[in-house]
């Protein structure tokens, strides 16, 4: 059961600030999770990248490892930033200072090779025919929400270290985004955060809601039985397989 708001005592929190703070993150969480576990169940077939590496590899070799680590060396540090409270970092002698230049340094390099890497591939989608024919509507609100989230933080991220007094995110939407996985929403947290922030909050909210539905499903399919399958044994179709020398290290199916 969810706690009363922190903030509704004293009258601060207004219809509009629970429909976005409260109500918005608990139904993208919902519709993530169980939109996830409908199209596994009923769309198995879907669940792929429809990949395009046949129509183009030029372009996809030097786009997608750019925007994928990019994008993993985002993901660990909002994991970090969000998760992690702050006197949890202080305590192993990771201070402030300290952590506001790393988290800079390491979130603009990652966003800025996330960015790079996505324009690349969205370029290679318009300007490739076989591979824009095959983009679907689906597809293209995915990218701007997609987008739109990265430039919001990015631009954040940016603007926030170039001030002289940067806010600290620790401090008002990392404990207000644990307070909503707590089940005890804290609004007035959320609030005091910069425009910026709430902006780029609210737009991860509705790229989590609609990411069941898109490509973006690929992300929980890693092949990790790859590393344990048995290895692929090629039969010889050689009339005479005798008549060359077998290489040292195979043995001959029989």
């Amino acid at each position: 059961m969810i706690a009363p708001l922190h903030a509704a005592a004293a009258g601060d929190v207004s219809a509009f600030d629970v429909i976005l703070w409260v109500a918005l993150p608990y139904a993208a969480i919902a519709i993530f999770l169980v939109g996830h576990y409908w199209r596994y169940r009923y769309d198995k077939f879907g669940w792929t990248t429809r990949s395009s590496q046949l129509y183009e590899n030029r372009l996809l070799r030097l786009g997608s490892p750019l925007f994928h680590y990019g994008i993993l060396l985002v993901i660990l540090g909002h994991i970090v930033g969000l998760l992690i409270p702050e006197g949890w970092t202080e305590s192993v002698g990771v201070g402030e200072s300290v952590y506001q230049a790393l988290s800079a340094a390491l979130g603009i390099l990652a966003g800025a090779a996330t960015l790079a890497g996505a324009a690349i591939l969205i370029y290679r989608r318009r300007t490739t025919g076989p591979v824009f024919s095959s983009t679907t509507g689906n597809d293209k609100i995915m990218y701007v929400l997609l987008i739109g989230t990265l430039l919001l933080g990015f631009g954040t991220t940016v603007v926030n270290n170039a001030t002289n007094h940067p806010h600290d995110y620790r401090q008002t939407v990392s404990p207000w985004f644990r307070s909503i996985l707590s089940f005890r929403p804290d609004t007035d947290l959320i609030l005091a955060a910069p425009i910026g922030f709430q902006l780029h909050v609210l737009a991860a909210w509705l790229l989590f809601a609609f990411w069941p539905f898109t490509r973006l499903v690929h992300v929980f399919s890693m092949p990790i039985g790859y590393l344990t399958r048995p290895y692929i044994v090629y039969r010889s179709r050689d009339p005479e397989p005798r008549s060359r020398p077998e290489r040292r290290g195979w043995e001959r199916i029989r």
